[in-house]
């Protein structure tokens, strides 16, 4: 959770934003899976997300606290709370009409992916919880993901069983490991 009195105001932001940038850029890269050539997650923590509240904040120019808060209630369910990962999972097809195609084909896709720590079973994401993103005709091309772990899980992750991310959709089947440096970054989710 990010705190109101954590955030920096525009004036000390824009102050700092080169740096926090240049910090950022490469924690994001670290914390993203490529699942084939469409899929990607960006496994959100405390660091993305305020990065992200920041960014809209200067963008939008919201310096009201209203304003603020409500991006700090729209952006705080997606900073992992100790015993999970959150994940935003982006659809990405270049032709605009490759991906109405896709979209159309991927109804369900967030309800089919899943990460599973070697041994266990597999854990589906939780999808959307803030709306509805698909419709009757296609999936949204961004979704917001929570994965739950047991503790058992936790302690199999910290202790270096390997973790699939996966998609078990009948127009999208693909799983791999999570690349040993990303899943060091995603431990520290865990606190």
């Amino acid at each position: 959770m990010i705190p109101r009195e954590s955030l920096l105001s525009l004036e000390s932001y824009t102050k700092i934003r080169p740096q926090f940038r240049a910090e950022v850029i490469p924690h994001r890269r670290l914390r993203t899976v490529h699942l084939g050539e469409h899929l990607t997650f960006q496994f959100e923590d405390e660091k993305t997300i305020r990065y992200q509240i920041q960014e809209m904040l200067r963008v939008e120019k919201i310096f009201e606290e209203a304003g603020i808060q409500d991006e700090l209630d729209a952006y705080n369910p997606l900073v992992p709370e100790g015993k999970n990962w959150k994940a935003t999972l982006l659809i990405e097809y270049p032709e605009v009409e490759q991906r109405q195609r896709e979209l159309a084909r991927l109804i369900g896709v967030e309800d089919k992916v899943y990460v599973q720590v070697q041994g266990f079973a597999k854990i589906y994401a939780i999808a959307d919880e803030d709306l509805e993103r698909e419709t009757a005709e296609k999936t949204s091309s961004v979704h917001f993901l929570r994965f739950e772990f047991s503790a058992d899980e936790i302690t199999a992750i910290r202790d270096g069983r390997p973790v699939l991310v996966g998609c078990d959709h009948p127009h999208y089947p693909a799983s791999m490991p999570i690349p040993a440096p990303t899943l060091a970054a995603l431990k520290q989710d865990f606190g």
